[in-house]
């Protein structure tokens, strides 16, 4: 099944891009269950692609290159950037979106046959040697002895990243309103206490809520999922000085403050660490005077 989108927001997820198209997730293949451990393979999202809530019977690991990946899972929402994925368990449900253009990496994991289990989903970090263990894998001329071979040291090398990129939603239907439409305009610089005029709540209601939901301060969540937006924009090859005005900040300096504050370094630093850029295609964020 697969549909259009105008726009408009997803539940708990960002608003939908136009164009975006919507589809039922595809039926794991069937290498992804028997004979091999893993199954790998890859393609290129022409237009954005949002993946319906859905869960597999095997263990996926999704990563992507030139763009995000965002997933849904419960109240949390997880963007990833290139040179890292998302570990999702078997049996959990997630719907998922990648940016248009993005070549969108796959492999599935026999759970029976996986050395190690994350109960979790979990941001793993995509070294050049795992990537290309992955690539490998995907082809369907190795013998059996080939294949065990580089699933073995598949196990050996996959590992979970330093930095993890889930975004809590509150899941408080006292404050939900706040997440909803923040998540559909991240630049809305309404105060707590406008929010809790409009809510019709006092401001310690909304501040206690957020802390237990999240445990964060208003003022921190919004931050966070700014700089979640930020990454995504960021990878899409929007400059830093857009994205900080899209996002509501009155300087670039102050942008990069708050996602040094996120991520404990700045976006120069964050994408150059990460950088796999293919070689003529402009890092938007390297250059950038980060001071």
């Amino acid at each position: 099944m697969v549909r259009s989108s105008r726009g408009g927001a997803s539940p708990g997820t960002w608003r939908r891009e136009p164009g975006t198209v919507v589809r039922r997730a595809a039926a794991v293949p069937e290498q992804a269950t028997a004979p091999f451990v893993i199954f790998a393979g890859s393609r290129v999202p022409r237009v954005p692609t949002e993946w319906t809530p859905h869960s597999h019977p095997v263990h996926e690991l999704v990563w992507v290159r030139g763009g995000t990946l965002t997933s849904r899972v419960g109240d949390r929402v997880f963007t990833v950037s290139e040179g890292h994925g998302l570990w999702m368990p078997a049996g959990v449900l997630h719907g998922g979106r990648a940016t248009a253009g993005a070549e969108f990496h796959d492999a599935f994991f026999a759970p029976d046959r996986t050395p190690f289990a994350f109960e979790e989903p979990i941001a793993i970090a995509m070294t050049p040697v795992l990537e290309s263990l992955l690539t490998h894998l995907s082809r369907t001329d190795l013998d059996g002895a080939a294949r065990a071979r580089a699933e073995s040291v598949v196990f050996d090398v996959l590992q979970p990243s330093e930095r993890q990129f889930a975004l809590q939603l509150p899941g408080d239907a006292r404050i939900d309103a706040i997440a909803e439409a923040l998540l559909d305009d991240p630049a809305d610089c309404r105060s707590l206490d406008e929010w809790a005029r409009a809510l019709g709540i006092s401001d310690r209601t909304v501040t206690r809520a957020f802390r237990h939901a999240t445990g964060l301060s208003f003022a921190q969540w919004r931050q966070a999922l700014r700089v979640h937006r930020a990454l995504m924009l960021l990878s899409e090859g929007v400059d830093v000085q857009t994205v900080s005005e899209s996002l509501g900040y009155a300087q670039p300096s102050t942008f990069i403050a708050a996602f040094r504050r996120v991520m404990g370094t700045t976006p120069g630093a964050y994408f150059d660490a990460t950088d796999g850029t293919p070689d003529g295609v402009r890092n938007p964020v390297s250059g950038v005077q980060n001071s």
